[in-house]
């Protein structure tokens, strides 16, 4: 089978962007190309402000008929409530509301996935799956019943912090203090395992990826990083915790993030050193990707450039089966494992 057969028979799926928040700080167009949906205006760019140049004046990388020309079939759509600080829930709630209005105003070309099941349906049907996520847990404000009802919203995957610290962990930034999982964190993870969400370790401190460990009995994610071994940045996974997040079951994605592929001269080549070293070190079926898009993922311009993804893991020998699991089945049994 032809690359670009075999890219657009297999189920893609991008673990990680930051789109809609992106979307409405421009408010310049919707998911589906067209323009912006005032609607949608509310709290994200209230609160945030809009993007100034030359932010503003980079093309956005994904929407709905760029995952389309992609060949990708779903994306985790991710809300990050970082900055919102004090604001963290009506935040998410807003980003969330907003994805919700854009998926309706698709006219078919989108539709929500709350299952893994929904998501092969949306293929065969030839629709985008949206997934709905959050990153960093802060977004439940400390309670897990708002956890509950940001599952019951459509939420799938969360992330329990970002760089600094949150409620429930010690992020990246903060690994210095040797902190991890609080006793919150230790609640979140175990209840989000019980109603069926995806538990999300970027970001985490070193410790709290150890204590997440201890803590889950189903498999993780990791929705964009790479290798420290080719790259030493404090967001990349170290061979040590590779080895342990494929022992969980877990799946790490690649993301394109210059400064995480390499320090000095970040290539697509170097990208694709990333997936080749973790698929050699613990197997296909713990490699995804998650491009970052919208959210500093600029190692490749937009979505449309993922054909060459497997153009380019095809010349380097990986077998049609291989390709298969790091384009989207290596999410999909997690997803199956979790959701159903």
């Amino acid at each position: 089978m032809e690359a670009r057969e075999l890219h657009e028979d297999a189920l893609v799926i991008d673990g990680h962007n930051d789109t809609i928040v992106s979307h409405q700080r421009r408010g310049t167009s919707n998911l589906s190309g067209g323009p912006f949906l005032a609607q949608t205006r509310g709290i994200v760019s209230y609160l945030r402000g809009h993007l100034a140049s030359p932010a503003a004046d980079i093309d956005i990388q994904i929407n709905f008929p760029l995952m389309q020309s992609g060949g990708i079939d779903a994306a985790l759509f991710a809300i990050d409530v970082t900055l919102a600080r004090n604001n963290h829930l009506i935040y998410a709630i807003d980003a969330l509301g907003a994805l919700d209005v854009e998926v309706e105003c698709s006219e078919g070309a989108a539709t929500l996935a709350l299952t893994a099941n929904a998501i092969r349906q949306a293929k065969a049907d030839g629709k985008r799956a949206v997934i709905m996520a959050v990153e960093n847990s802060d977004a439940t404000e400390g309670s897990l019943n708002v956890l509950r009802m940001l599952h019951r919203v459509g939420v799938r995957s969360m992330g329990l912090t970002h760089n600094t610290s949150s409620r429930a962990a010690d992020g990246n930034d903060e690994s210095r203090t040797g902190g991890g999982l609080t006793t919150f964190g230790v609640a979140l993870v175990k209840e989000m395992n019980r109603i069926g969400m995806a538990v999300d370790v970027a970001h985490l401190s070193p410790a709290g990826f150890r204590d997440v460990l201890d803590t889950v009995d189903a498999p993780i994610i990791n929705s964009h990083t790479t290798c420290a071994a080719l790259c030493d940045h404090p967001r990349n996974l170290d061979d040590d915790q590779i080895r342990q997040l494929a022992q969980n079951g877990g799946v790490m994605a690649m993301t394109f993030v210059p400064r995480f592929v390499d320090a000095e001269n970040p290539t697509f080549d170097r990208f694709i050193d990333h997936i080749d070293h973790a698929a050699q070190l613990v197997g296909p079926q713990h490699v995804a990707i998650g491009s970052d898009f919208d959210g500093g993922g600029t190692l490749i311009s937009d979505a449309t450039v993922f054909p060459s993804i497997t153009e380019a893991l095809l010349e380097r020998g990986y077998s049609e089966a291989d390709l298969r699991l790091i384009l989207g089945e290596s999410f999909m049994r997690v997803f199956e494992q979790i959701w159903n």
